[in-house]
């Protein structure tokens, strides 16, 4: 009778369980976090002073950003995403994003000796042999991978080498599913929107991150279309190092020299200037024009777009210029979607209250109306979900407030393929709120919308209209369109 090897065995009933652990895990925390604000909201409801209510909101904020602070760095995963997309200064309370923020590229590394295995597997040769020098401190670490500087051998500018950490793929998908369960609960009870949509297209995007060859090649085609389609360059790309890149596990690009735009204020006052000042306004408003400009060519020009613009991707590089990192999450849309969202950012761009109801309907965004100005709340959801501009003294945009839109029309179907459009138009939302600029991306993108449905044969010469109101005439030349 053959002997069972004990340390095996007990591997295998671990990993066989781990699933199940992890969803015990999330289900513990996330209905500790949730039944917490229940019970805080009826506390809360009996206290008529605002002052105080509102002190006792921040404390409660505080408690619950700890809490999900503590979740995310501890189950890692999928779940420094879900970081990644509520901790923003425009759409979570403050006490979340102080939290939260921290987790843009501070998640759990891979060991060293585990990093030197991967590279030598992947790449066939020992770490000696590839690089001159290699820093095994990584310069960050988010959740599918962390990045470490490096120079080849034979070169002498330096190189960002990506490592994907292993076995974290099978973790995501057990939270995906967990969360998927999660959206569906709280859409019935407390957010009236297609959460479940949602969730099912940031499975399709995850799963695309783990290939690190369709990374590269998204790298090289982004670069190659904003340089095609600008004389001077308005967003830095690294370039892909051809031969040093694998199909899952290894990534090599250009070093990007830069400053995290997380750390833009600390680095203005470094150099003895006062962030509050007319020269760092205008810095801030030269690296949100290069992003509004670079994200609405790839949107609207190219159908094909870098849907990721969190904080952590993003450098400061000199004189104001913009590096925008990381391609795993990266999104093309089929021309009809394209060319329905450059309509819908042409309603939004005029105030088009009729315009901006058809075009959610052309969009596939299935709305019901729980209110009786429907109109005018159809217009506001349409800002809410496709605009960064707050309204006039507001400073955070409570999506799910009581008397917000998504409460007064609820939205019962939200084109999966649509929320990687969304979530790029939150995150430049959230940017611009933690900049200080408040602005309208649609009417920023207005020319290129038109341009956009110019093109397709939607508008004619007669309907153009440009920012000063003066007809505009393109040339069908233009390279870049798609058709």
């Amino acid at each position: 009778m053959p002997l069972i090897n004990l340390k095996e065995f007990q591997e295998k009933i671990s990993t066989q369980f781990r699933p199940l652990q992890r969803s015990f895990r999330f289900w513990a925390r996330a209905a500790d976090i949730y039944t917490g604000y229940k019970v805080f909201q009826f506390r809360v409801s009996f206290e008529k002073d605002m002052e105080k209510a509102e002190a006792m909101w921040e404390r409660q904020h505080e408690h619950a950003a700890d809490k999900i602070y503590s979740m995310c760095y501890d189950m890692g995963g999928f779940f420094l995403k879900v970081a990644q997309v509520i901790g923003k200064p425009d759409l979570a309370p403050a006490a979340w994003v102080r939290r939260l923020v921290t987790l843009c590229d501070q998640a759990p590394g891979t060991p060293s000796n585990v990093v030197r295995l991967i590279l030598e597997n992947e790449l066939g040769k020992t770490v000696e042999d590839i690089f001159e020098r290699f820093d095994w401190d990584p310069i960050g670490s988010a959740s599918i991978a962390q990045v470490h500087r490096a120079r080849l051998k034979g070169d002498n500018k330096d190189v960002v080498v990506k490592v994907q950490h292993p076995g974290v793929q099978d973790l995501m998908m057990t939270d995906l599913t967990n969360l998927q369960t999660f959206a569906l609960c709280v859409q019935k009870t407390d957010i009236k929107f297609d959460l479940f949509s949602v969730c099912k297209e940031m499975e399709k995007q995850i799963v695309y991150e783990f290939d690190f060859a369709r990374e590269a090649d998204a790298m090289d085609r982004i670069r190659s279309f904003l340089s095609a389609n600008n004389k001077k360059t308005i967003v830095k790309v690294p370039r892909v190092i051809k031969d040093m890149v694998t199909s899952r596990r290894v990534l090599t690009m250009e070093y990007i020299d830069g400053i995290p735009i997380l750390n833009l204020k600390d680095e203005i006052i470094k150099r003895g200037i006062n962030p509050d000042s007319k020269l760092a306004a205008a810095a801030k408003r030269t690296i949100l024009k290069s992003l509004t400009l670079a994200y609405g060519q790839m949107i609207l020009k190219s159908g094909f777009f870098h849907a990721d613009p969190h904080p952590g991707n993003i450098l400061i590089c000199k004189h104001s210029e913009v590096a925008l990192l990381d391609y795993g999450q990266v999104k093309e849309l089929p021309n009809p979607l394209r060319l329905g969202y450059a309509n819908l950012v042409l309603a939004i761009a005029d105030n088009d209250h009729i315009r901006a109801s058809e075009g959610l309907r052309e969009l596939g965004i299935d709305t019901l109306s729980l209110c009786e100005d429907e109109r005018t709340e159809l217009f506001k959801l349409a800002q809410v979900m496709f605009d960064t501009k707050l309204p006039p003294g507001v400073k955070i945009l409570q999506p799910f407030a009581e008397d917000s839109s998504i409460k007064k029309i609820a939205v019962q179907a939200f084109p999966e393929e649509l929320f990687s459009v969304l979530r790029t138009v939150h995150l430049l939302r959230g940017l611009s709120v933690g900049l200080g600029v408040n602005y309208s991306c649609a009417e920023e993108w207005r020319p290129l919308a038109e341009e956009a449905l110019y093109f397709s044969g939607r508008l004619k010469d007669e309907d153009l209209k440009s920012r000063n109101h003066h007809r505009r005439r393109f040339s069908r030349r233009s390279s870049g369109w798609s058709k």
